[in-house]
């Protein structure tokens, strides 16, 4: 973004957000970066000299607040550089537009790319962790583990769940059905161990 800024670019920008109404430094880097949706944040190093500079020709004015903070305003002679310069100004404001159009739609394409690629990493995690899993229980039941092979079996279910429950978007009432299977489930197996 720095090179549409070129060339006193950011000088015009700079009189412009004054025009709008006075600022203090701070108020005008946080603009910038909000305008620019945190695509080109200047440092203090970047505005300050340039408030400066625009003081020095007569453009504006500064005042120091109670609070310590200096004020920035345009003067008649900075507003009449606007006028002179309305042209290049729309023609920069365009070009920032753009811009932003651009890069707005660049990042949109790799955040997409990458949740794709995310998406599939996690599909193929799962897919590793469920075949640990009944590799697991295959050996456990050669083993004649059968407690082994319970509490894998627990383990897959609870991961399972929990995968899915990311994956589907599920109502308050299948949500409620499903809570109910698994404590009918619990009891039954709770009565089991009661009778050993």
């Amino acid at each position: 973004m720095s090179p549409v800024f070129g060339h006193g670019r950011l000088r015009l920008y700079l009189l412009k957000l004054l025009d709008e109404s006075p600022r203090h430094g701070y108020d005008i880097i946080r603009q910038l970066e909000d305008r620019f949706m945190g695509l080109y944040a200047p440092s203090a190093g970047t505005v300050y000299p340039r408030l400066q500079r625009l003081e020095s020709e007569g453009l504006v004015t500064r005042t120091e607040e109670p609070d310590g903070r200096k004020v920035y305003r345009i003067t008649e002679a900075g507003r009449e550089e606007l006028r002179q310069r309305a042209d290049e100004l729309h023609e920069l404001e365009e070009e920032l537009r753009v811009s932003l159009q651009d890069l707005a739609k660049e990042i949109r394409n790799e955040v997409r790319g990458s949740v794709r690629n995310l998406r599939e990493e996690l599909k193929q995690a799962a897919r590793e962790v469920r075949r640990q899993q009944r590799h697991a229980a295959r050996e456990a039941r050669s083993a004649g583990g059968e407690w082994r092979e319970l509490a894998s079996l627990l383990e897959q279910f609870r991961f399972e769940a929990g995968y899915r429950a990311r994956e589907w978007s599920l109502s308050p009432e299948q949500l409620r059905e499903i809570r109910e299977i698994v404590q009918d489930a619990l009891r039954r197996i709770q009565e089991v161990l009661e009778r050993r």
